[in-house]
């Protein structure tokens, strides 16, 4: 056991966070963290590092080799990449052989000491240092290299985009890991490109220690964890697998739920009948009371929690011709830099494009130059019928200082405003919330506002660049059914593979100034089902007697090691029924295609 909370309760002012809530994190577990935004996720994340204190209940943290990553790491803008990757990894060996250095470029020898005892001293840190291999700073690098981003280690954080950004600190983070009992990890994929995403998939699957991630990312998550806690309402629920069997598990659960309230309801309702019936037929007797008591003391079944409708009736404007957008030779500069050249791109009429590809490729310059908003050599046409909303990334054509309600009522006319004041409810955006400046919303709360200003306008032609981002798993899910039922043409610039497998009918990928478009989703470009991957904690079986396993056809002889993970069971059953397989103590985790 690393980590243990028992009974813990954490409120601010009136707002209750955490309500006698249990947890428990055993060495190598694999924890993922969900719940709305707002719930109380990073504030919980903080109780285990020691950022905050609980207000009752017991915490109990068995080690000190606990590393985080912050959502929302700080930076100092005017440090170089390389001092930021140095900071806090000096440990007292390196302070001590940079005192020594000093005292010998300086030339003046300390009293006390001789020249030898500085140079045998210093000999014996070094050959410490060669035997502890690369330290925490060139185990960054070499995360930053991988990253691909290893040319800014000289230039100044407040030049980094902010996917660059993210890399700087997880490379930082991830170069202390290998010493780390538990890693934290709160919104590790925001920002990143999808190369990167699915490196930290693979780096945290060889990891050996214990794993909490909050994301809302459903493929990261169905690739990582084997565990899920659910925070919402206070509330922390745990539930054994990963992300789409909690989401199966959830919904059962709901389903059992609403029908255990429902008898509930009925049952009492019909007391209650009995109870009025007696008090009218027998008023003259007490027959009635005793019902009423029997009625009181029946349990009350709690209801399902009823979420608000957060699906979006999208319709699209008046449709224009077959061709949309025709781009030729299309070429752009920026900084004296070319980002692409020679680049062409067809855009018909009900073509649902995902646009992807590394940060700094220049997809978001792609389709500024495609609307017209950089200037860009070659051909573009733009059909005349075209009516286009766009959603930039960081929501920045909204005014800061308005509220949303201000916002809509400045950009939209008439029905349109209703509209967009039903999307703020359906997206959770209160009534006190809504008239709040935009610029004290969150990162969540503005993507709100930007998408229920843009879903509310008759548009045939959406252009979003990272609509997603900062949303949580159930607003995720309710922008994805409405672009699905779009009947209109959209283009999406997103990280998000299970967008680009679940509503894109085409992906394009912007590598090295070249586009490539495949018609299919995003797994199926991969050549692997990429989304349908996920880890699992299977059991562990020595074969006794040699069979066939039939669904895949392996042969599997005496003495092998064989992994079957709950999901496979099915398929291993006749093995173990029959005595092929004997069980060895243990649980290893194991890739599951399916």
């Amino acid at each position: 056991m690393l980590v243990r909370l028992e009974g813990v309760s954490k409120a601010f002012g009136p707002k209750d966070i955490l309500k006698n809530v249990s947890m428990q994190i055993n060495d190598n577990d694999r924890i993922a963290l969900v719940g709305p935004n707002g719930a109380g996720k990073t504030t919980l994340l903080k109780m285990l590092t020691g950022d905050e204190r609980v207000d009752t209940g017991e915490l109990t943290v068995k080690t000190n080799k606990i590393v985080y990553l912050a959502q929302f790491p700080s930076f100092d803008a005017d440090t170089t990449v390389g001092e930021t990757l140095s900071t806090g990894h000096r440990t007292e060996a390196q302070e001590r052989m940079e005192e020594l250095e000093s005292i010998m470029t300086s030339g003046e020898l300390p009293r006390g000491m001789d020249w030898n005892e500085i140079s045998l001293e210093y000999a014996r840190l070094q050959e410490e240092a060669g035997r502890q291999g690369m330290s925490d700073a060139e185990r960054a690098l070499e995360h930053m290299r991988e990253f691909g981003i290893e040319d800014k280690i000289k230039g100044k954080v407040g030049e980094l985009s902010g996917g660059e950004r993210t890399k700087l600190m997880l490379a930082k983070v991830l170069s202390q890991a290998e010493k780390a009992d538990l890693l934290i990890l709160d919104e590790p994929t925001n920002h990143l490109d999808i190369d990167a995403v699915e490196w930290l998939e693979d780096y945290l699957l060889e990891f050996k220690g214990a794993v909490l991630i909050v994301s809302h990312d459903r493929y990261f998550l169905d690739r990582t964890v084997t565990q899920v806690y659910e925070l919402e309402n206070a509330k922390l629920r745990h539930y054994q697998g990963n992300y789409s069997q909690f989401v199966d598990k959830k919904a059962i659960e709901l389903e059992r739920q609403r029908k255990e309230f429902e008898k509930n309801a009925r049952e009492r309702d019909r007391q209650a009948r009995i109870a009025d019936e007696q008090h009218r037929m027998l008023w003259f007797s007490s027959t009635h009371k005793t019902r009423l008591k029997m009625l009181e003391r029946m349990e009350v079944k709690e209801a399902p929690d009823k979420k608000k409708d957060l699906t979006l009736d999208v319709s699209a404007a008046q449709k224009s011709g077959k061709n949309m957008i025709i781009a030729r030779r299309l070429k752009v500069t920026r900084g004296g830099n070319v980002i692409f050249k020679d680049l062409d791109m067809d855009v018909d009429r009900g073509d649902k494009i995902g646009l992807f590809g590394p940060n700094g490729a220049g997809k978001t310059t792609l389709i500024m130059a495609l609307l017209g908003e950089l200037p860009a050599r070659g051909d573009l046409w733009v059909a005349p019928g075209a009516r286009i909303g766009y959603y930039a990334q960081g929501q920045d054509l909204m005014d800061p200082k308005l509220s949303s309600l201000e916002q809509i009522n400045k950009s939209l006319e008439g029905e349109a405003r209703a509209r967009a004041r039903a999307y703020l409810y359906r997206f959770q955006l209160d009534q006190k919330d809504a008239e709040r400046p935009i610029g004290t919303l969150s990162g969540g709360e503005r993507a709100r506002v930007a998408l229920a200003l843009l879903l509310s306008s008759d548009l045939n032609f959406l252009v979003l660049d990272e609509p997603t981002n900062y949303l949580d798993l159930m607003a995720k899910h309710a922008v994805e059914m409405a672009l699905a039922e779009f009947p209109g043409t959209f283009i999406i610039v997103t990280h998000d593979r299970y967008l680009l497998d679940s509503v894109c009918s085409e992906v394009a990928e912007l590598r090295h100034g070249v586009l490539t478009v495949f018609h299919g989703s995003y797994s199926q470009y991969k050549g692997v089902r990429v989304g349908k991957e996920a880890v699992e904690e299977a059991e562990v079986y020595k074969v006794v007697s040699g069979f066939t396993e039939w669904v895949s056809k392996k042969k599997y002889s005496v003495g092998d090691r064989v992994l079957v993970a709950p999901s496979e069971k099915e398929n291993f059953q006749w093995a173990l029924d029959n005595g092929k397989l004997r069980r060895i103590p243990g649980k290893e985790r194991k890739i599951i295609k399916k």
